[in-house]
């Protein structure tokens, strides 16, 4: 039998297209993977950041890190008071007052977010590829941040004094991206930048964006925005274009 659109399109998009029927009614195991795709969902909300074997796999690239916490205080406060999520508590302020690595190009954050999983199974990884490809040596200690909110990057990066704060942090989760994980970056941190300031690169996971093309992605604005001393929707990304055949 001839497919139809549907079934073409499908080979492009992880999307639920083209499920076919039974009766009036979706095929049996096509119930179940959406019910599987929805726990997976609902545990990556849950799932904790593991600090642990993040502190170590900071350590195996030679790298310090500090842990530190948003002002949320359980995962309840945290789903419903984004606003705390982006700001420090006062212990955390006093270690970061206390780091002596500060004025730094780059300060680098990892922050659980939605989906804490996917920080785990991707961040240092990222790190790794994206370290021989940065064309400068100031690098702040690894910042990794429990309960916190893509902007409490500025916070950070502010109190470091770092040129550019980079926030890996995990993404809301979709049904059928439970572990995916975005990358905020942001020339001059501070306290009060909203969203316009930063510039994203989204969908790091393993049937999304590679570790090396989000790396090499990443290099190329930081060097832009050392350049340009800018970021955000002033910032041309024309990395497509020079890198792309």
């Amino acid at each position: 039998m001839e497919l139809d659109n549907w079934h073409l399109l499908k080979k492009y998009t992880n999307a639920r297209i083209a499920l076919g029927r039974s009766g009036n009614s979706l095929p049996t195991n096509k119930v179940l993977e959406f019910r599987m795709a929805h726990a997976l969902a609902k545990d990556a909300i849950n799932t904790e950041l593991d600090i642990l074997n993040l502190v170590e796999d900071v350590k195996k690239l030679s790298l310090n890190s500090i842990l530190v916490q948003s002002q949320i205080t359980n995962e309840t406060d945290y789903l419903k008071n984004p606003n705390i999520g982006r700001l420090l508590n006062e212990m955390s302020l006093k270690k970061l007052e206390d780091c002596p690595e500060k004025n730094t190009t780059l300060s680098i954050i990892i922050a659980d977010g939605l989906s804490a999983e996917a920080v785990n199974i991707h961040a240092v990884k990222l790190i790794a590829h994206l370290l021989p490809k940065l064309k400068f040596k100031t690098l702040s200690p690894i910042i990794i941040v429990k309960y916190g909110r893509v902007a409490i990057s500025d916070e950070i990066g502010e109190m470091l004094n770092s040129s550019i704060a980079l926030i890996l942090i995990g993404e809301r989760p979709g049904l059928s991206s439970p572990t995916s994980m975005g990358a905020y970056i942001t020339y001059h941190p501070k306290k009060g930048n909203t969203d316009e300031t930063r510039n994203c690169i989204s969908n790091i996971q393993s049937e999304g964006l590679s570790y090396e093309f989000a790396a090499m992605k990443l290099a190329y604005l930081i060097d832009e925005m050392l350049h340009k001393k800018l970021s955000g929707v002033d910032l041309k990304d024309d990395f497509s274009d020079r890198y792309i055949k």
